[in-house]
C-alpha cells in the first residue's frame, strides 16, 4: 500500500567552533561555522530561502489561508468560486476553506478517508474515499451520490481525460478503472502492483500511473496496453505531474519494508487518530507515518553502473523520447508533491519538516523556498493567477505562497554541544545587501532549550566580532533576523562563533607491570636492536628527541610493540591514558620503595605510554610506579592539569640467592648431601643438581614446595656416586642465578 507517512523533526547540525583561552580552559579555541545549505538547513527557518550556494536571504511567506481540525490534508483543488477544497483525514470529510479563510465542511463522507479529490462538471467535486473505497460526485450545492462502488479497499488517486472520462488508482490489487460520466466503470487495466498510486493524464489520451510496490511509472494507452516507462528503487512513486513539453516528473519515496508479508505492516502516527491504511492482515489496523529528507544532486542511469541503495526520495524526469534522469534525490527530507512552473523548474512539498524547494538548473540545484507551519506539505497547487497553495498535515491547514519576499525572516540554528561547561568567545558573521541582520545568542546546559536556558542575548552589532555575553554552559544557540524594505534584501552567507571547553583533567586508566626482563623489540628499527620505550636520558631526566608540543600536533597513536625478548635487569612499563578535551599529554614517571613516602622522579616528558627501567640501578626491593599524565602542551601553564596512577608492587631483585651446604651425612651404603638456598626479596624458583658437570637433575624441598625465600634441600647420593663433585644451582624468581659446589667422599 502507499506510503501516507510523515516522520520526526530531523535537526542535526555539522559546526565547528572558537574561544579564548583561560584559566581551567583549553588553549585551543573552537570556531562553529555555519556556511553551507547543508548547514543552514539543519536550523529552523521561517520566511527565509536558503539557496545551493549558502546564502540565507529573505523568500516568499507561507501564509495561513485556514487552520482546520484534521490532523491531514491529503488532497486539494480549487473550487470555481476562488475557495479551496481539501480532502482529509481521519473524519473523511472534503473541507473548504472560503477566500475570507472560514472553514467549513463540503462534504462528510461515511469511510475515514478522502485521500483523492477531481473537478467535476458544473462546479461538482469527484471524491474518492478509503476504506471500502467509493467514488462520490458531489454537486455545487453539496449534495452528493455514489458514482462508482468498486470492490476494492482503497481509492487513492483521481484524474479526468479532456472527454470526461474519470481514471481511478485503487489497492490493494493495484487495480486502475475508468468511469464514464454517467457512471459506468469498468476494469481498465491491472498492474502487478500492490497499489495504484498516482494518475495523470498526457494531452494525447493516454494514462501515465505511479504505482507501491513495487514504484513503477506505466504508460497505458487507450486500448488499455501498458508500457513501463520506469522501474525505480524506490518503494513508491508518490505523485506524477506533466510539463508543457510533455515530460513527466515524478516524486518517488521510500517506505519500511514489510516484514514476512508483500503488503507492508504500517501503525497509526500518535497524534493521527483512527486507523485508516491497511496491514498485513485484511482488517484495518492502522497508518504509520514515516521520516525522509533531501540532498540536492543529479544522477542518471547507466547501464554499467552497479546498482547502489536509494535514499528516502528521488525527483525523476522522464522525457518524451522515453530517456529518464534522477534530477533530485533525497536523504533526509520526503518529496509528497510536484509543481512545474512556467520557467521548467519545480516546486517540491516535502515532510518532515514542512519544507517547499524549487529545483532549477540541469544539474538542478536546490534552494529551500519557504517552510509551512506544519509537519508535511503533502499537496501543492498552482491556482490560475499564478498563485502557489498547498495543504500540510500534522497539522492539517491550507497555506499560500506570498508573490513578494516578507519583509522579515527568522532563523535559529541548531544546539551546539561544546561536551562540557564553555567560555564563549566572539561571534561574528557575513552578509551583503540593504537591510538589518541581527545576531543573538542563548546558552544552557540542557541539549533542548528550555525554560532554564538563558533569555535571547542583546543585539550584537559589531560582523567582524563581538564577544557572546551569553552565560558559560555546555550548549550555544544563535539566531538570526534578517529584515528589509526593500524587495533586495540583505543576504547573510555565514555566521561562526568561538568557545573553549574547560579543561578536564587527563586520566591514566591502567599501568601494566610487565614480568622481569620482558622487553619488546622497536617495530621497523635499523642497525643494532632497539628496545622500546628504553630511551637514553638527558641529566634532568627528560626524554630526548620530543616532538614538537604545539597543540595543534595530534596526539601520536599508542606505541606499536614488536616481537618480545628478554633482558636481564630491565622492567618495561606500559600504560593507558585518556583525556577528554583530545589534548596532547605529556608523562613523567616516579618511584618510591615500599616503605618510602617520597616520590622520586624516574623518567620526566616522556611522549609514548610506554618506559623500560634499568633496575640494577635501584636497591633490591619492592617498589611502586606513578604515572603522572599532564595536559600542558595543549594548554597555558596556567591552565594545564595532571592526573596520577600508582601502579601495583612489584618487585626488583638483582642479587643471586645463597647457597649453605652442610656437612655431608653418611647413610648405610650412601651419602646425603644436604643445604639450604636463602634469597633476600625473592621466593626461591627452581634448584638443580649435576655429578661431574653432567646433566642437571631437578632437586626439591624436603617440603614440596618451592615458594619461600628460604628452603631446604637434600640430595641422596648411591655408593657408585661418592667422590664425585656436586653442582649445585639455584635460580630465584627474578632469575638471579647462584652456583656452589662440594664433594661426596666416602
Amino acid at each position: 500500500m502507499p506510503t501516507r507517512r510523515f516522520p520526526r523533526l530531523l535537526a542535526f547540525v555539522s559546526l565547528s567552533v572558537c574561544v579564548l583561552g583561560i584559566a581551567l580552559t583549553a588553549a585551543s579555541p573552537t570556531f562553529w561555522t555555519v556556511t553551507s545549505q547543508a548547514d543552514f538547513l539543519k536550523g529552523d527557518v521561517e520566511d527565509l530561502s536558503i539557496d545551493a550556494d549558502g546564502r540565507m536571504f529573505l523568500g516568499p511567506a507561507a501564509s495561513v489561508l485556514g487552520e482546520t481540525s484534521a490532523p491531514f490534508l491529503w488532497s486539494i483543488v480549487a473550487g470555481p468560486d476562488g475557495s479551496l477544497l481539501a480532502g482529509s483525514g481521519n473524519e473523511g470529510k472534503v473541507l473548504k476553506v472560503a477566500r475570507d479563510g472560514k472553514v467549513t465542511t463540503f462534504f462528510d463522507a461515511t469511510e475515514l478517508e478522502v485521500h483523492a479529490i477531481a473537478p467535476a462538471p458544473q462546479g461538482g467535486l469527484y471524491v474518492a474515499t478509503s476504506p471500502d473505497g467509493k467514488i462520490y460526485s458531489v454537486a455545487a450545492d453539496g449534495s452528493s451520490k455514489t458514482l462508482f462502488d468498486p470492490d476494492d479497499k482503497y481509492i487513492w488517486a483521481l484524474a479526468s481525460d479532456p472527454s470526461g472520462t474519470l481514471y481511478a488508482a485503487t489497492g490493494d490489487k493495484g487495480v486502475i478503472y475508468r468511469i464514464t460520466p454517467d457512471g459506468k466503470g469498468a476494469r481498465f487495466y491491472k498492474t502487478s502492483a500492490t497499489n495504484v498510486v498516482a494518475l495523470a493524464v498526457m494531452k494525447n489520451g493516454d494514462l501515465i500511473a505511479g504505482t507501491e510496490s513495487p514504484g513503477r511509472i506505466f504508460r497505458i494507452d487507450s486500448t488499455g496496453k501498458a508500457f513501463v516507462l520506469l522501474d525505480s528503487p524506490y518503494r513508491e512513486i508518490h505523485a506524477l505531474r506533466i510539463a508543457a513539453d510533455g515530460s513527466i516528473y515524478a516524486a518517488a519515496v521510500s517506505a519500511t519494508p514489510s516484514s514476512g508479508a508483500d503488503r507492508p505492516s504500517e501503525s497509526l502516527a500518535p497524534d493521527a487518530g483512527r486507523s485508516v491504511v491497511p496491514s498485513v492482515s485484511t482488517e484495518i489496523t492502522g497508518m504509520t507515518v514515516v521520516e525522509s529528507g533531501i540532498t540536492s544532486g543529479s544522477t542518471a542511469p547507466s547501464a554499467a553502473r552497479s546498482p547502489r541503495r536509494p535514499g528516502r526520495g528521488a525527483i525523476y524526469r522522464i522525457r518524451p523520447d522515453g530517456f529518464w534522469d534522477t534530477i533530485w534525490e533525497t536523504t533526509e527530507d520526503a518529496p509528497y508533491d510536484i509543481v512545474v512552473e512556467d520557467g521548467g523548474s519545480l516546486l517540491v512539498g516535502t515532510g518532515t519538516e514542512g519544507k517547499i524547494f524549487r529545483l532549477i538548473g540541469n544539474p538542478a540545484r536546490a534552494t529551500l523556498l519557504a517552510r509551512a507551519a506544519a509537519r508535511q506539505v503533502t499537496a501543492l497547487l498552482r491556482e490560475p493567477s499564478g498563485r502557489i497553495v498547498g495543504a500540510t498535515s500534522n497539522p492539517g491547514k491550507v497555506f499560500a505562497l506570498s508573490s513578494s519576499p516578507a519583509k522579515k525572516g527568522t532563523y535559529e540554528s541548531d544546539v551546539r554541544d561544546a561536551g562540557t561547561v564553555a567560555s564563549w568567545g566572539a561571534i561574528r558573521w557575513r552578509s551583503s545587501g540593504r537591510g538589518q541582520v541581527q545576531i543573538v545568542t542563548r546558552s544552557g546546559n540542557t541539549a533542548t532549550p528550555d525554560e532554564t536556558w538563558s533569555a535571547w542575548s542583546k543585539v550584537y552589532a559589531n560582523a567582524d566580532g563581538e564577544p557572546i555575553n551569553s552565560p558559560n554552559a555546555r550548549y550555544l544557540q544563535w539566531k538570526a533576523t534578517i529584515s528589509s524594505d526593500t524587495s533586495e534584501g540583505p543576504v547573510l552567507t555565514s555566521v561562526t562563533a568561538a568557545y573553549l571547553p574547560r579543561n578536564l583533567r587527563p586520566e591514566v586508566t591502567s599501568i601494566t607491570v610487565h614480568p622481569p626482563g620482558a622487553v619488546f623489540q622497536r617495530p621497523f628499527s635499523t642497525g643494532e636492536m632497539e628496545i622500546a620505550g628504553f630511551e637514553d636520558n638527558t641529566s634532568d631526566g627528560r626524554q630526548q628527541n620530543q616532538p614538537s608540543a604545539s597543540s595543534s600536533t595530534p596526539a601520536p597513536p599508542p606505541p606499536s610493540l614488536g616481537r618480545r625478548i628478554y633482558q636481564k635487569g630491565l622492567q618495561t612499563f606500559v600504560w593507558k591514558a585518556e583525556d577528554q578535551n583530545d589534548d596532547r599529554l605529556q608523562y613523567d614517571v616516579s618511584y618510591r620503595r615500599e616503605g618510602e613516602t617520597s616520590w622520586k622522579l624516574l623518567k620526566r616528558g616522556l611522549w609514548d605510554p610506554i618506559m623500560v627501567w634499568d633496575t640494577t640501578s635501584v636497591p633490591d626491593g619492592t617498589y611502586v610506579l606513578k604515572i603522572a599524565a599532564s595536559d600542558a602542551p595543549s594548554n597555558s601553564p596556567a591552565a594545564a592539569l595532571v592526573g596520577e596512577l600508582e601502579s601495583t608492587s612489584f618487585e626488583i631483585d638483582n642479587t643471586p640467592p645463597r647457597i649453605e651446604i652442610q656437612a655431608p651425612a653418611a647413610r648405610a651404603g650412601s651419602r646425603s648431601v644436604a643445604f639450604t638456598v636463602r634469597d633476600e626479596q625473592s621466593s626461591v624458583q627452581r634448584v638443580e643438581y649435576s655429578l661431574d658437570a653432567s646433566r642437571w637433575r631437578t632437586v626439591y624441598p624436603k617440603d614440596g614446595i618451592a615458594d619461600s625465600r628460604r628452603e631446604e634441600f637434600e640430595i641422596a647420593l648411591e655408593e657408585n656416586e661418592l667422590g664425585r663433585s656436586v653442582l649445585i644451582r639455584a635460580t630465584d624468581a627474578m632469575n638471579n642465578v647462584a652456583t656452589a659446589v662440594t664433594d661426596a667422599r666416602r
